[in-house]
């Protein structure tokens, strides 16, 4: 895969400066202290460049979890694993390079900000599937065939699974980038992970 053009980075700046307009004005006023026209006027663009962006705020809201940076991250490590790596091993590379600390904290955010917001979860949804596909698609690349049609799909799903606890505080899990201190029950990040691809190899 080629790398983004000079045209296609602009766009995606543009479509993460509305995104982080967005996100900013629903931390700072909830989704409904805030209007298309408050995020253009934030981000620096018109309504109508908006509109070919997004459907509307809350597309936008949600959207501003996703790094548009790190989009080449998982192309360029297809080239970095050994040929015929196992799925597996794909998926936890994949996890442990997506799933950042910043990226789990917004989407914990975002979370919080649905339980008020009830019309945001259509899109944190579209935005997890969007999360999941990828990770197929990084799959199917890799494996070329090597394995029966339907693994990719199940192994995304169990990517899926994995990441929802993280997500809506169901378990007690630390972030990447925080310290185990011993003051509470929580399991550090990597050994989460370490623990749930455990029960993969070993079919559970």
């Amino acid at each position: 895969m080629n790398k983004l053009t000079l045209r296609e980075l602009k766009k995606e700046a543009t479509a993460h400066a509305l995104a982080e307009a967005a996100f900013e004005l629903a931390l700072e006023h909830g989704l409904d202290g805030f209007v298309v026209d408050d995020i253009a006027r934030r981000a620096g663009y018109s309504r109508r460049t908006f509109a070919n962006y997004y459907t509307c705020k809350e597309e936008a809201v949600v959207m501003a979890a996703f790094a548009f940076k790190e989009k080449q991250e998982p192309m360029d490590l297809l080239k970095t694993l050994p040929e015929g790596s196992h799925p597996l091993d794909v998926l936890y590379r994949l996890m442990t390079m997506r799933l950042t600390a910043t990226l789990i904290r917004r989407l914990r955010t975002l979370v919080a900000l649905s339980k008020r917001s009830p019309s945001l979860e259509p899109y944190i949804l579209s935005l997890l599937r969007r999360l999941q596909l990828e990770a197929q698609t990084t799959l199917n690349d890799i494996s070329r065939g090597r394995y029966p049609e339907g693994y990719s799909h199940l192994l995304a799903g169990a990517l899926y699974g994995a990441v929802l606890p993280l997500i809506d505080g169901s378990l007690d899990v630390l972030l990447p980038d925080e310290p185990e201190t011993g003051a509470t029950d929580a399991v550090s990040f990597e050994h989460y992970l370490d623990t749930a691809f455990g029960y993969l190899r070993g079919g559970f």
